[in-house]
């Protein structure tokens, strides 16, 4: 199942937000918004959730995925000639750009910091690669890169999750778990799902015993249990109503309290809302995404907000959520060029 990052699902992409670094920074919250072309973007949102642009950090080419740790951001540089960067946040909503660097690879899309190393996934290539972190946030030597198996790789997520990595395959089917140590990834487990469902990304229960995992080719979300490492598929469901137009799922999350999942679903451009028991999803509603394209969504850390990313309307559209239904209501749009991640 060959298929261009650009071509076949009209691009990936991330951004990330981030809080304030002092408590006294006013109680504006900043985020940072992924995109295709040049620059991350730095907007600031208020309580209700509206976003306002504060500026773009330019030199960061085609950032599609944007990750904060402590006081730094890492972005994935989502080219032919893949690489990665590293981002200081100066102050609130300042940033600069520290270095880049190769990851042998092509068209990463994703990635995540485990202890003292940053990891990214390949798309293109369909390898993860492995970077030690030096402690002024740089990017140092790359210290492994591993290719699954198969005739069309496409390596689409990392998870990070208490000793293990977990990487999901688009190409193979498959989740695969590893450890890492002294900067090398070593495989224990593979989930492999239904052939031809093509695993884009999964978000865990807050419990830690069950994941849900968003399948791209197929429209459906799966539910698994996890132990130590170990997925186990339980079972799968479609993500839209019957009789909806060709959907490609993006992305999963899961309210801090682990009583919703939501998931964007890109084609029928709405996001799913399931209420979940940890092992079981019931499909409660599909509103309207307020854009075409949703990509990427998340909650900001009240639970009372969800941002999502609409990549082909150029617009993130900030949703209220009812902690106790977990309905969404549409309070805001914000135009931006092809936001495919956005993060708080």
């Amino acid at each position: 199942m060959t298929t261009t990052r650009r071509g076949f699902l009209g691009l990936t992409a991330a951004a990330i937000a981030a809080a304030p670094l002092k408590a006294n920074a006013a109680a504006t919250k900043y985020l940072y918004h992924g995109r295709y072309g040049d620059g991350v973007g730095i907007a600031s949102y208020d309580a209700a959730g509206k976003i306002t642009s504060t500026g773009v950090l330019t030199g960061v080419a085609d950032p599609s995925f944007v990750i904060r740790s402590g006081n730094f951001l890492y972005a994935v540089n989502e080219q032919e000639a893949g690489a990665v960067t590293a981002i200081a946040i100066d102050a609130p909503g300042k940033l600069r750009r520290i270095n880049s660097k190769s990851n042998k690879g092509s068209g990463p899309c994703h990635l995540a910091v485990a202890g003292s190393y940053l990891l990214s996934a390949n798309y293109g290539s369909g390898d993860i690669a492995v970077h030690k972190l030096n402690a002024d946030g740089s990017i140092g030597t790359q210290t492994d890169l591993v290719k699954h198996a198969g005739t069309a790789p496409h390596a689409h997520q990392i998870v990070v999750k208490g000793n293990y990595i977990l990487a999901v395959d688009l190409g193979t089917d498959s989740v695969y778990t590893y450890t890492l140590a002294n900067g090398k990834l070593a495989l224990k487990y593979q989930l492999t799902l239904t052939t031809g469902s093509g695993p884009r990304h999964l978000a865990f229960h807050p419990s830690g015993n069950f994941a849900y995992i968003a399948n791209e080719l197929n429209s459906t979300i799966t539910v698994c249990s996890y132990a130590d490492g170990k997925l186990t598929a339980l079972s799968s469901q479609t993500t839209v109503p019957a009789g909806s137009p060709t959907n490609y799922p993006g992305e999963v999350v899961v309210s801090a309290d682990g009583r919703y999942v939501y998931l964007t679903n890109r084609g029928h451009n709405s996001v799913a809302v399931f209420e979940t028991s940890g092992s079981t999803l019931t499909l409660k509603a599909t509103p309207s995404a307020g854009g075409v394209w949703p990509r990427h969504a998340i909650i900001d850390p009240t639970g009372t907000l969800l941002f999502v990313s609409n990549q082909n309307s150029g617009n993130i559209v900030t949703f209220a959520v009812d902690l106790a239904s977990g309905s969404l209501t549409q309070k805001s749009s914000f135009s931006t060029p092809t936001p495919v991640c956005v993060n708080v």
